[in-house]
């Protein structure tokens, strides 16, 4: 199927042609017509699949002229997927009259509301900037005929669930609502109950939790020794780029000057950065000019960075659905990515709850040469898919 068979106007297929879009991803193929049609949507689709196209192009084309006045309301969780979607908006409108303003935390107010005045029909918004303009009236938000929230799950662990349902209000109960989210669970569902009118539902996820394209694997190691497994794996790994993911921070940072010391290109990413910093280090490390990344979980989902060839997680993440969206960040768009899991023995339970999620046991590995003043430990009873619970004790 080409994106002509999917009812998209010439001004959209055009710009369409000219990015060099060939065929339709599957959120695309199915979304794009039911919201053309101007029916509500829950869609459930892993990262990388293209969601941002699949509500921004038809918006466009359901919005049709400028009226100077924001019509079109896009919600996300972070600063970093907001940039990301103004910038998309931005390309598929090219050949539309309206204006896009982006709204965010962590700036001043200036160039944002200066947009605002300007009378722009599509507005992206973080929710706490979005509620501190409205309260000033800074953003008018009665004439919205479409809202999107995109990464609603993302939102949810944030904690934005309070902020999302008060924006929601804010917004004319006649309008089309599209929800997007990589996984749907109850609280998902109960805002869709209330916020969307008989929306149709589309599901392309997989079968399988992780990308085809992707091969993952762990490397057991003593907690003391996992900079130095890092570097090891790193050196002796043929990649184009890399990002390093940290629970915390401070390991971040840490991380950052170990490998700045031994001579790597690294930018770093958390939420402490100031978000020029962040920029810079987005646009560092997709232009090459940084080889590595270390991030905290704020760029596990949401950022579309393409060519990772390579996602190294220092630590095993807390909660199994991080796993997924880490390793989601290489194997994207059909190319192979490798994905490693830096393991020590005090994460067991962790990996215990990935294993379960993803229905199998990920490999463990041993790096050849590699100095374990520990051995590791390759393998674990009562590990993995069919972990059994501990017995309880009879009393």
């Amino acid at each position: 199927m080409s994106f002509a068979d999917l009812g998209l106007p010439g001004n959209i297929l055009s710009v369409i042609e000219k990015i060099g879009y060939k065929a339709p991803t599957p959120i695309q193929e199915k979304a794009i017509p039911v919201a053309l049609s101007g029916k509500d949507i829950i869609g459930a689709a892993q990262t990388g699949t293209g969601k941002t196209a699949a509500y921004a192009l038809p918006t466009l084309a359901r919005i049709g002229e400028a009226r100077g006045k924001p019509r079109c309301l896009v919600l996300v969780p972070t600063r970093e997927l907001a940039m990301q979607v103004d910038e998309a908006f931005r390309i598929f409108a090219e050949n539309w009259s309206g204006k896009v303003a982006l709204l965010y935390g962590g700036v001043r107010y200036d160039q944002q509301l200066k947009t605002l005045q300007d009378g722009a029909e599509i507005v992206v918004a973080t929710p706490g900037r979005l509620i501190d303009l409205w309260k000033q009236r800074f953003v008018d938000l009665s004439g919205i005929e479409v809202l999107v929230l995109d990464e609603v799950d993302r939102m949810l662990d944030m904690g934005f669930i309070e902020d999302v349902s008060s924006i929601i209000r804010m917004c004319p109960k006649e309008r089309q609502t599209l929800l997007f989210s990589a996984t749907v669970n109850k609280t998902i569902r109960e805002i869709a109950d209330w916020a969307l009118r008989e929306p149709e539902e589309i599901d392309v996820r997989t079968g399988a939790i992780t990308a085809d394209t992707i091969s993952h694997a762990l490397y057991p190691v003593a907690g003391y020794q996992k900079y130095d497994l890092l570097l090891a794996l790193l050196e002796r790994t043929h990649y184009k780029s890399v990002i390093v993911f940290t629970r915390t921070k401070r390991d971040a940072d840490r991380i950052t000057e170990w490998l700045e010391s031994n001579r790597i290109a690294v930018a770093t990413m958390h939420a402490d950065r100031t978000q020029r910093e962040r920029t810079e280090a987005l646009a560092g490390f997709k232009n090459g000019k940084f080889s590595v990344l270390v991030a905290t979980d704020i760029a596990s989902r949401g950022l579309d960075i393409s060519g990772v060839s390579h996602v190294i997680n220092y630590n095993v993440p807390e909660h199994p659905e991080d796993y997924v969206h880490r390793i989601g960040r290489t194997g994207r768009a059909g190319d192979e990515g490798e994905a490693f899991t830096l393991f020590s023995p005090d994460e067991l339970l962790q990996l215990q709850a990935i294993e379960r999620l993803i229905g199998k046991t990920i490999e463990r590995k041993k790096l050849e040469g590699f100095n374990y003043r520990t051995e590791p430990l390759m393998l674990m009873p009562g590990n993995g898919v069919g972990a059994a619970r501990p017995r309880r004790r009879n009393r």
